[in-house]
């Protein structure tokens, strides 16, 4: 399995709950988001298409 890290704090969190969906805007990225940066709404931004979220 390939090391996942969440988009908001580049932590390593293949071992942990996280939440993965695509761009809300572009659909082309996976969003990767480790429960820490969820729960304190912790921006993030889609490499591909520059979306910012949370909204």
């Amino acid at each position: 399995m390939a090391e996942q890290v969440c988009i908001s704090c580049k932590r390593n969190v293949s071992n942990k709950s996280v939440a993965r969906f695509p761009c809300p805007s572009c659909g082309k990225t996976e969003i990767v988001r480790c429960g820490d940066c969820r729960a304190n709404a912790i921006a993030y931004e889609c490499k591909d298409c520059k979306f910012r979220g949370p909204n």
